[in-house]
């Protein structure tokens, strides 16, 4: 209650403060997790003469929800004794939290969601695009890492090929497009050029793609992972600064085996799983309308539940998502309104509003202390 107390002052009776704090925490908003908005997300309160007047920090971009969430909480708090009018104002406040081991978090960026498959031609790639597009949009700085170092994607799903800068010879400036920070080995590189280079070169040139970039206030970066569970997924576990992960799959058998072994990895090595999605759920046929689930049923949905982890939702298999990728206009810039672009805000929610159930990582708020011998 000291916070409440703080905000309103003594005028308040500690019994309506405790309901106000009830209100705001108990908020159920699908698929925003439960508890992730509560007292601290308070920035501000005032209580005069029966008006309400609140001010919250969402911890989780949602820029497009704030509608939904002013009308849910003014139903709740509307119905308290004492309170005859509310008027809340809305800001995005994201935090770092916590990641695993030892690892040092990265100058620059807030929180590293890493994007795995397992098998390769899942979806993984489209699915990072547009899950960075859609937190962008609602609100949140938002970079992407292309970690496929032999088969870089992101530079032609988003529609750019420039060479990074530099300003002081040791650092590269991200690629900008569509408001992300981008930077890929295809940025460096003749497209058409393979990259034989054995597993040590591949983990170095990733480790400094992420260090060397001058990555600018993100609050989530997320890596695009390579298929399969070798050394760059190793790397990652042991020297990256990763707040969560999130699995990709089909629904069928083929590709679920290997899904399970880099979920299995990312439990072994306690980066938290975020959740399964699902792609080429079904195929609807363009000219009759029929829908059928072609690659299986219900894959992903199960191995998420097995794992008890959350299954974050199912996209189709459909001809668009591929073509606008393939022009460097994802699906979440190109059908900003469309049913698919809300799946992918859907996932975004879920994702972001778990990660702000996890504890806070306050290494970055404490400045390094150097002793020197004079």
């Amino acid at each position: 209650m000291s916070i409440l107390k703080k905000l309103f002052g003594n005028g308040i009776s500690e019994s309506l403060q405790e309901a106000i704090t009830n209100a705001i925490t108990d908020l159920a908003i699908e698929p925003f997790e439960a508890g992730a908005l509560n007292s601290k997300n308070i920035e501000s309160a005032e209580m005069k003469k029966g008006h309400l007047k609140l001010s919250l920090a969402l911890p989780f971009p949602a820029k497009s929800m704030w509608p939904a969430f002013d009308q849910a909480l003014q139903d709740s708090l509307l119905k308290l004794e004492g309170v005859e009018s509310v008027s809340i104002d809305f800001t995005t406040r994201i935090q770092a939290h916590e990641v695993q081991g030892n690892t040092t978090p990265l100058k620059g960026v807030k929180n590293i969601i890493a994007v795995a498959s397992g098998k390769g031609g899942v979806g993984k790639s489209t699915t990072s695009v547009n899950l960075a597009l859609a937190l962008q949009q609602e609100g949140a700085h938002v970079g992407v890492l292309d970690a496929d170092i032999y088969g870089p994607s992101i530079p032609t799903m988003l529609g750019v090929h420039n060479k990074p800068e530099t300003k002081d010879g040791k650092s590269m400036e991200p690629i900008s497009a569509y408001g992300l920070q981008l930077m890929s080995i295809g940025f460096l590189i003749n497209p058409d050029d393979p990259m034989i280079w054995r597993g040590p070169i591949v983990t170095s040139t990733l480790t400094q793609l992420l260090n060397e970039t001058n990555w600018q206030d993100l609050d989530y970066l997320i890596i695009d992972l390579p298929p399969g569970t070798g050394d760059v997924q190793l790397t990652l576990s042991q020297q990256i600064p990763v707040t969560g992960s999130i699995i990709v799959t089909t629904p069928q058998e083929v590709a679920l085996i290997d899904a399970r072994k880099g979920l299995r990895m990312f439990e072994k090595v306690n980066i938290p799983v975020l959740g399964v999605v699902e792609n080429m759920g079904t195929h609807i046929c363009s000219q009759c309308g029929h829908e059928e689930a072609i690659f299986g049923e219900h894959g992903g949905e199960r191995l998420a539940e097995k794992h008890q982890v959350k299954f974050l939702g199912a996209l189709p298999l459909n001809s668009k998502i591929r073509q606008q990728a393939d022009e460097g206009k994802p699906t979440v810039v190109a059908e900003p309104a469309g049913d698919i672009t809300l799946k992918y805000r859907h996932i975004a929610y879920s994702v972001t509003s778990q990660i702000a159930l996890k504890r806070r990582n306050f290494s970055s708020a404490f400045p390094n202390i150097v002793v020197e011998n004079s």
